[in-house]
């Protein structure tokens, strides 16, 4: 057994991918998720996040190498203010609740964000609440609008508020030995997309985003693949960076930005 490696969401799409991945590799792999996880919790409450983080401290009280914030939901899920809680909020609290044990062995933290993170039209005021990390203000935003504009506002804003996140507070973590990243990947099929793509709402804004992606639409192991490279030793001095994965999609729509 080489590492322990804890994946929060690794019951399916990218999370299962990765979890298989580096359990093929022979790391023991802690999966917390609401089912067929090793850890059931519900990470979208501050008392869920909690829960995960005292059963892997009591378990792994001598640290552990690496945390994967996997966890997320995409713009067609219900309530709306359960988007954020989750991709943004949840990850946080499991990233700092995790942090101790992941510098106990200078280990990595990859936290999954979005090329989404950077798409036109988001909403400054609520990305603000955000980043300030004012879940009460985000929630009567997210509450005031209709479902698209609001699914949309709660997902992307979510996403890139969490890059922004990991590139504020990477470098403290590289001072304790941590190498903190976040991964953007493009759309993937997963089985939550499956369902924002069946959602009628969301359906044609999912199924032209698909067909803006240069090479397709992805499949979950290209995106684990990256990720179990940014955990590896081969990645030791990468800290702070947003990798995008996304089949040239973020390359093509802005292609003057690096």
């Amino acid at each position: 057994m080489n590492r322990t490696i804890v994946v929060s969401g690794g019951a399916s799409g990218i999370g299962a991918a990765l979890t298989k991945k580096l359990r093929d590799c022979g790391d023991q792999v802690i999966v917390i998720d609401l089912a067929d996880a090793d850890i059931i919790s519900d990470l979208s409450t501050s008392q869920g996040c909690d829960v995960a983080i005292e059963m892997i401290s009591t378990r792994f009280p001598d640290g552990i190498d690496g945390f994967v914030a996997c966890a997320g939901v995409g713009a067609h899920v219900e309530p709306k203010s359960k988007i954020d809680r989750i991709n943004y909020f949840g990850a946080i609290r499991t990233i700092q609740g995790l942090r101790e044990l992941v510098a106990a062995k200078q280990g990595a933290i990859v936290a999954v964000s979005s090329n989404s993170a950077h798409i036109d039209g988001l909403d400054e005021t609520y990305l603000a609440a955000l980043v300030a990390g004012d879940e009460a203000s985000a929630k009567r935003f997210i509450d005031a609008q209709d479902p698209f504009t609001a699914g949309f506002n709660a997902y992307c804003g979510s996403k890139r508020a969490l890059a922004l996140w990991v590139r504020r507070v990477a470098p403290m973590y590289a001072r304790d030995g941590i190498r903190l990243n976040a991964i953007a990947p493009g759309m993937v099929d997963t089985p939550l997309n499956r369902q924002a793509i069946d959602d009628p709402i969301f359906r044609e804004s999912m199924l032209q985003n698909a067909d803006s992606i240069p090479m397709g639409q992805g499949q979950p192991e290209m995106i684990a693949d990256a990720i179990v490279f940014m955990l590896s030793k081969e990645a030791r001095f990468m800290a702070g960076s947003v990798l995008f994965v996304d089949g040239a999609q973020d390359a093509e729509s802005c292609p003057d930005r690096f």
